[in-house]
C-alpha cells in the first residue's frame, strides 16, 4: 500500500486525500480509489504478478493510441507492481442490467441498448487492436494455440470434473481433447482475444457508453472466443432469443472491419468456441469455488451446467466419448435442475417457488402485454389543489398514484407562509420540523420504489403520481418535488415534475 501512496505522491505532488479499497471479485490485485485535494479520483492497482502487470500495462497504451475506449494508465512504479489509471467509475454493464437479469432475462429496451452498444464495439478491439500490436508482451503467452486449449481442457478436467467422483475413462477423454482443440484451430486468426469479454468487465459513462478493462489475459487469437464468453456468461442467463439478437449485431458490426464467413459457418464454428468456453469456466468455477470456496463462483455453477445442458441438444460436436460424459455429468444429482421451493401464499395456497404468481401447469403459456420492452420509462409527478381536480393523465395510460396530503399539518394555515410554496426553504423547514410529512413520505417511498423498480424491469414508459392538498401550494408541492428527486437519484430515469397550481415544472434527466 505504501508503494502506491508513493507512486501517487511521485505523480501528482502531494499524498491523496482520501483512499479507498475497491472491492475485487475473482481477481488477487488489490484496487483502490485515490481522491486528491481538488476531489479528482484515480484507480491505483497493486499486482501480484509482474508479468501480468506489464500485459496491462502494454495493452492500454496501445489501445490508447488507437483511440480505443480503455482506461490510460497515469503511472507506473519501477517493478510494475503498482500503477494508477484513469477512474471509469463504479458502474458496471453487469450490474446496471441486473433487473432484466433477476427479471429471468427480461430485458428491457434500455437494458438491450446497452448490450448492443457494447457488442457492437467488440470488433473494435478485437481487429482494430491487433494493428501493430506487439504479441510477445501478452501475458502468459502470446497467442490461443493447441498447448492453450489443452491446458483449459485439462483444468476443467482437474478442477471440476474429476471432484465429483464421476466415473470416466481418462484415455479416450484426452483423444477427444486432442480432437477439440484441432477443430478449434481449423481456422488462422489474427485478432486480440481478449480472453475475458464480460458484462462484469464493462464499464459504462453516464452516457452509457462501454469502456473496457481487465484485458490483461488476451492473446492473438479467434474472434469466436470473445463473443462466446459474452453471450454465454453463465450468470448473466441471456434468454436464447436475444443471444441470436446480439450474435447478428456483433456479425454485422464485424464486416465492418474483416471479411466473414457465411451466416451459417460462422455460427457452427461459434457453437464449438461457446463448448471451449463453457468447460473453460466450469474449470474455474471448480477451482475458485470448490478449492478457494469463493461464494460468487459457486453461485455460477448451475447456471453454467444448464448452458452446458443446451449445448449437449445440439448435433454438431464430433466427439462422442466426451459428449458422452459431459450428458452424464449434467445428470449427476448435485447439477439436478433446482425445484422452486414450496412456499404459503396469504390466503393458505401452496405455490412453487418465491413468487406466489407463478403460474400452474394447467395454465397457457402467458403473452406480453402490449406495453411491454418499449422504454426508457418516465416518470411524471403532479401537485395540485383538491379543489381543481385531479390532474388528467396526457400519455392516455389512464393515470397512477393520487396521495392524499391534506392528512398532514398544513403550513398555509399560518400567515408568514400564506405567500410561499413548498419548495421555498421556510416552508421545508416548517414540514421537517413538524415531521408529519417525513411519515408521510416514508410509506410514498416504498410503493414508489417497487413499482417504479417494476416498470423498469418490465420496459414500460409511463408512470404518474399526484400529489393532492387544499391550495396545491405547500404539502403537494414538497411532496412531488422529493418524491422526484428520491426517484431520479436511486432509479436514474427521466422523472418530470409538475407543480400544476404554482405554474412550476422540471425535468430530470436520464443518467
Amino acid at each position: 500500500m505504501q508503494k502506491l501512496l508513493d507512486l501517487y505522491c511521485s505523480w501528482k505532488g502531494l499524498s491523496p486525500a482520501s483512499v479507498e479499497k475497491l472491492q475485487a471479485a475473482g481477481s488477487n490485485r488489490e484496487y483502490y480509489r485515490l481522491t486528491g485535494n481538488d476531489g479528482t479520483t484515480v484507480v491505483g492497482v497493486i499486482g501480484t504478478s509482474q508479468d501480468e502487470d506489464h500485459a496491462f500495462i502494454y495493452l492500454s497504451g496501445h489501445f490508447k493510441q488507437q483511440q480505443l475506449p480503455v482506461p490510460q494508465v497515469l503511472a507506473v512504479s519501477d517493478d510494475e507492481l503498482a500503477y494508477l489509471q484513469d477512474d471509469l467509475g463504479s458502474v458496471s454493464l453487469f450490474d446496471t442490467i441486473k433487473g432484466g437479469r433477476e427479471a429471468g432475462g427480461r430485458y428491457n429496451n434500455y437494458e438491450k441498448s446497452l448490450l448492443i452498444k457494447t457488442i457492437r464495439q467488440l470488433p473494435n478491439i478485437q481487429i482494430r487492436g491487433a494493428r501493430g500490436l506487439d504479441w510477445s508482451n501478452c501475458y502468459p503467452q502470446p497467442e490461443f494455440d493447441e498447448n492453450s486449449v489443452l491446458f483449459d481442457l485439462n483444468y476443467f478436467k482437474y478442477c471440476f470434473l474429476k471432484p465429483t467422483d464421476l466415473d470416466f475413462h481418462e484415455l479416450k477423454l484426452e483423444a477427444d481433447f486432442r480432437l477439440f482443440a484441432k477443430e478449434l484451430l481449423k481456422e488462422n486468426a489474427d485478432s486480440f482475444m481478449y480472453r475475458d469479454f464480460q458484462a462484469r468487465n464493462i464499464m459504462l459513462d453516464n452516457d452509457g457508453n462501454p469502456f473496457f478493462i481487465d484485458f490483461q489475459g488476451g492473446r492473438k487469437g479467434p474472434y469466436y472466443y470473445d463473443l462466446a464468453s459474452f453471450l454465454w456468461q453463465a450468470s448473466a442467463r441471456y434468454p436464447n432469443k436475444l443471444r441470436r439478437e446480439l450474435l447478428y449485431e456483433y456479425y454485422y458490426s464485424l464486416r465492418n472491419y474483416t471479411e466473414v464467413p457465411s451466416v451459417r459457418h460462422f455460427v457452427e464454428r461459434l457453437c464449438q468456441f461457446v463448448l471451449f468456453r463453457t468447460l473453460q469456466v466450469l474449470g474455474a468455477y471448480g477451482f475458485r469455488g470448490y478449492f478457494e470456496r469463493k461464494k460468487h463462483f459457486l453461485d455460477s455453477i448451475p447456471p453454467a451446467m444448464q448452458n452446458l445442458r443446451e449445448l449437449l441438444q445440439l448435433k454438431v460436436f464430433p466427439y462422442p466419448y466426451m459428449m458422452d460424459m459431459l450428458r452424464r455429468l449434467t445428470e449427476l444429482p448435485q447439477f439436478a435442475p433446482q425445484e422452486k421451493p414450496i412456499v404459503t401464499s396469504s390466503n393458505g395456497l401452496k405455490v412453487s417457488g418465491s413468487n406466489v404468481y407463478s403460474s400452474n401447469s394447467a395454465d397457457e403459456q402467458p403473452t406480453l402485454s402490449k406495453y411491454d420492452n418499449k422504454g426508457p420509462l418516465v416518470v411524471r409527478i403532479y401537485s395540485f389543489s383538491y379543489k381543481k381536480g385531479i390532474p388528467s393523465d396526457e400519455t392516455g395510460n389512464g393515470g397512477g398514484y393520487v396521495f392524499d396530503c391534506r392528512c398532514t399539518h398544513n403550513p398555509g394555515r399560518y400567515e408568514r407562509y400564506k405567500h410561499l410554496n413548498g419548495l421555498d426553504e421556510p416552508v421545508i423547514r416548517f414540514l421537517e420540523d413538524d415531521g408529519e410529512i417525513l411519515t408521510f413520505l416514508d410509506s410514498v417511498y416504498k410503493l414508489a420504489d417497487a413499482h417504479v423498480s417494476r416498470y423498469i424491469q418490465r420496459g414500460f414508459t409511463s408512470l404518474m403520481f399526484c400529489f393532492g392538498c387544499t391550495g396545491g401550494q405547500h404539502r403537494s408541492v414538497y411532496s412531488a418535488q422529493h418524491l422526484a428527486e428520491h426517484i431520479h437519484e436511486k432509479f436514474g430515469v427521466e422523472v418530470q415534475v409538475i407543480h400544476r397550481e404554482q405554474n412550476i415544472s422540471k425535468v430530470f434527466k436520464r443518467q
